[in-house]
């Protein structure tokens, strides 16, 4: 009979040795697959990082290339080019922290009560303040620089404001708000009458007009995903964001080139007649001429579009947060009807750029009568589909009336006034778009009995506008 004996310690300690062995040795295997790994993914992030960086570079390179174009580095375009890039990033930032604010934060009764109040009181301001500023600017001409410095310098301060408002729940939101957009549309005002001033000779009024516009949306499309991702920290880093931008501003206003406060040879465009206008004018003093009856008709064609742009803004806003389409979430179909509004308008202007040729008075009448027939549509068929070219159209017809309108100024009216004429236009579209803000405001939130009263209010304008054409829409004024 046999006996099993005991393994003894040295046999047991080996095998566990052993064993320690494989461990270490499964370890090393495991921690050498890991840095592999890492390494692997260190190299994917490095690529992706450097493959991202290229492209950045390249975008960068491309749009200074393409501001520098046709003679515009030369003549000092480029810097208002890039300006307005600039500006669109800091109104984009704003706009996206005052959308969480307003829209999403608070009940949609209250939202619409305090947007409508600023809207009321942000009209004030347009009515007294807005018609002054052309007139001040026309008189103090040696300053423009520093005027859209100072518009730029403003909204800085503002935002700081606006950040600890947000953060706080501050009784000064909505004065800082206001200040915002009031400072927002003396920039538009002021950037309108500089760029007659640097333009080269081989681009025309228009194409320039296209080419800032055209950076202005390049500006917000880089700087909206910057300002949501501040914003997730919350709504007040994104206007401290802001903030940043709009010193750069500050300090890229001031920076222009000399010609933009030169005044040399200019004269002052009036949209109303008035017994002094018909005077001769008096020597020492700058000229001043009634609008031409072909830029009257566009720019009253031009405050449909802008009235819509305004009313859908506010209207779908709250629309949508409080009836929603199918499963869809509010913010999602609001980005959906806005991001088709930008692609329309960007579509305008890129086509503005690139066609040689259009019929500025076709253009803007088919362009009030495109917004009427869709809203329109969109009310009879109210849905996802028809929304999203309404927004698609809305954009669209907004910028092509607009560069139309910019064509006509550049046609008939006299070179040593088109800076006033520009002024006095934009002054003119942003008073209609905060109009038809604060329509869609007041209006019930129901989207057939909305959109159906918007269509009428375009159909009605556009008779109005139809009848009071002039019969010689495209001759152009006497000698001014």
């Amino acid at each position: 009979m046999t006996s099993e004996r005991p393994p003894s310690a040295t046999h047991a300690r080996d095998r566990l040795t052993g064993a320690g062995r494989g461990v270490r040795a499964a370890g090393r295997g495991a921690g050498r697959g890991a840095k592999a790994a890492g390494r692997g993914v260190g190299r994917g992030v490095s690529g992706a990082t450097r493959v991202t960086g290229r492209a950045g570079r390249y975008t960068v390179h491309q749009a200074v290339r393409a501001a520098r174009a046709e003679g515009a580095g030369d003549s000092g375009l480029s810097r208002l080019i890039g300006l307005h890039a600039i500006n669109a990033a800091g109104d984009a930032a704003i706009a996206i922290s005052l959308a969480g604010t307003l829209f999403f934060q608070v009940p949609t009764g209250e939202a619409r009560g305090q947007v409508a109040l600023f809207l009321g009181l942000t009209m004030l301001p347009f009515a007294i303040v807005a018609p002054l500023i052309g007139p001040f600017l026309d008189r103090f001409s040696h300053g423009r620089r520093w005027a859209i410095g100072s518009t730029m310098a403003t909204r800085a301060f503002l935002c700081w404001v606006l950040a600890t408002a947000v953060a706080t729940e501050s009784r000064w939101l909505f004065p800082a708000a206001l200040g915002c957009l009031v400072a927002s549309k003396a920039y538009g005002v002021t950037r309108a009458a500089a760029v007659p001033r640097l333009l080269p000779p081989s681009l025309t009024l228009v194409k320039a007009n296209a080419r800032v516009s055209l950076a202005g949306v390049v500006g917000a499309a880089v700087s909206a995903p910057i300002a949501v991702l501040a914003s997730t920290a919350g709504s007040d880093w994104s206007l401290r964001y802001a903030f940043v931008v709009f010193v750069l501003a500050t300090v890229w206003a001031i920076r222009l080139p000399a010609r933009v406060d030169s005044s040399v040879g200019e004269g002052t465009l009036v949209l109303m007649p008035a017994a002094r206008d018909r005077r001769p004018d008096t020597p020492g003093k700058r000229p001043r001429t009634r609008i031409p009856a072909a830029v009257a008709f566009a720019l009253r064609a031009n405050c449909g579009p802008r009235w819509l742009s305004g009313f859908l803004t506010m209207f779908m806003a709250f629309l949508l947060r409080d009836n929603p389409i199918g499963d869809w979430q509010p913010e999602v179909l609001l980005g959906l009807v806005i991001g088709a509004a930008g692609l329309g308008n960007t579509l305008g202007i890129t086509l503005g750029s690139v066609l040689r040729r259009i019929d500025p008075a076709m253009t803007v009448v088919l362009a009030l009568v495109a917004d009427a027939v869709v809203v329109l549509v969109a009310a009879l068929f109210y849905g996802l589909v028809p929304l999203i070219v309404l927004g698609l159209t809305a954009g669209l017809a907004q910028s092509l009336a607009k560069l139309s309108l910019d064509s006509t100024i550049q046609r008939d009216v006299p070179e040593r006034i088109q800076a006033s004429a520009f002024a006095r236009s934009d002054t003119t579209l942003q008073l209609a778009w905060v109009i038809g803000g604060f329509v869609g405001i007041a209006m019930p939130l129901m989207p057939r009995l909305g959109l159906g009263i918007a269509c009428g209010v375009l159909a009605a304008w556009a008779i109005y506008v139809f009848l009071s054409r002039p019969s010689r829409i495209g001759a152009s004024p006497g000698g001014a």
